[in-house]
Parts: structure tokens; sequence; C-alpha cells
């Protein structure tokens, strides 16, 4: 049972304004933490969510960044700082993938952002935020949860290598973390997607692709965000005061 006179916690969720980060924001609000989401474009849908939010029960604070910008990613750990005075978590939802397609058929110059967004955020963020929570910096500890994908084991042929390998170090920035702030009171997990219900596959160029790939499926359908919500949820939870260096797949058995 909750503690009614325990301050609330206070929760980074990047891309929280659409997708898997929505449906984190919204699972989070519902488990009464505050937050804050970024967006990139869509300012008004961002505020749409956010007003949702607030319906929740929770106090929200909206940052616009580009995040393929390192400008933009290290200014949102001290916006959420500035307006709540504290933060107790993070999650690295943001991402992209690149366009689908075979290897031989990459843009470099698309990989670059792929590995700026989906890796050198995550760096930044991570750094600002255990700066703040280690306890051997002052802090009172908290939780970073990284989204990954299932690709970063598959390797992803003949779809997006790049993406994969993105992710593939995503998830040794979650072991690293893990094992280095272990001590310092900071709990760093995974949690990996399979192909999910979201708009991403279209930016990608394949909008079908969850129907297209749902026979391959153990489960024979691809997973929806709210399902990958409560993996998040969990792990930011006391329930996983234990649980750190996990990475926990959703991906409908694959």
């Amino acid at each position: 049972m909750s503690n009614p006179a325990a301050p609330r916690p206070v929760t980074v969720v990047t891309g929280g304004s659409r997708g898997i980060g929505r449906a984190i924001a919204e699972r989070l609000a519902a488990d009464g933490h505050d937050l804050v989401i970024t967006y990139r474009v869509g300012a008004a849908e961002a505020e749409a969510v956010a007003a949702s939010l607030r319906e929740r029960g929770a106090a929200v604070l909206v940052v616009q960044a580009d995040l393929e910008v390192a400008e933009d990613a290290a200014r949102i750990i001290p916006a959420a700082l500035q307006h709540f005075g504290r933060i107790t978590g993070l999650v690295n939802n943001a991402g992209i993938t690149g366009m689908i397609g075979d290897f031989l058929d990459v843009d470099p110059e698309e990989s670059r952002a792929v590995f700026a967004i989906n890796d050198l955020a995550p760096i930044i963020l991570s750094k600002q935020a255990i700066a703040h929570m280690s306890t051997a910096e002052g802090g009172a500890g908290g939780a970073i949860v990284n989204i990954s994908s299932g690709a970063a084991t598959s390797g992803a042929p003949n779809t997006y290598i790049p993406y994969a390998m993105s992710k593939a170090a995503l998830d040794a920035l979650t072991i690293g973390l893990a094992k280095e702030f272990g001590p310092a009171g900071v709990r760093v997990n995974t949690v990996s997607p399979g192909t999910t219900h979201t708009e991403i596959h279209a930016a990608a160029g394949r909008p079908n692709a969850p129907a297209e790939r749902a026979g391959g499926i153990p489960m024979r359908r691809a997973g929806e965000p709210h399902e990958v919500a409560g993996a998040v949820s969990y792990l930011l939870s006391d329930d996983a005061s234990y649980t750190s260096g996990a990475i926990v797949r959703v991906t409908g058995g694959g």
C-alpha cells in the first residue's frame, strides 16, 4: 500500500506525447507520478496529452526538444528540476528506426540521426539524472528505464540493422549503468518491445508492418502500447526494488 504522506514520484518520459511514450505517461499518471513529457513536433497533441494526464491527477511539465540535437537533450533534466525541484525516475523512450529496407540502401546520415536520438540523448539524460539521484552525490536514489527493442538481439536483417545496433548499444548502457550506480541507489533497467502498434512504422515507410509481422510472432499478433507501459510501471515501482540491469522482453514470445 502506498503512503499518502510520501512525496509523489516525478518521472521524465521522453517522447511522451504519442505511441508507447504516451501509454507510459498515462500508466504512470494512474500510478501516482507527476510527469515531465517531451515532444519534438506536435505542440497541440502534446498539450492535449498533458491535459489528459492532469485529469488523472498528475502535475505535468511539457518540454519541446529535438533529441537529435545534444543541446536540446541537455535542457530537459534541468527544466524538470527547476519546475519540480526533484526527479525520481527517467524513461528514455524517444527513438527513431530509420527507413525500413535492406542494409545496402542505408543512408549513413539517417543512421547518424538514429544513433544521436537512440543513444547519445539517453547518455546525456542519464548522466544528468544520475548526478541528481545518486546517493553518492547527495541524492535520494531513483530509477531509469530504457526503452530498447527486440531488434537488439535479432539484428533486424532486411529491415533496419542500424536501428538494431543502436538498441543493442542502449542495452549495454543499461547494464553498465546498473553496475556502476547500483551502490549509489540508482536502478537501471531495459524494456524491449517487439513489434507494437504505433506510428513509428508509418514513419519508417511501412505502416502495415504490425500486421505483416504478426504471423512470425509466437502470439500471432503485434503488441499494444499499454502492454509495454505495464512493464515500465513495474520497473519504476517499489516492487522492483531489487531489480537492476534487467532486460525485460515484451515481444509476444519472439
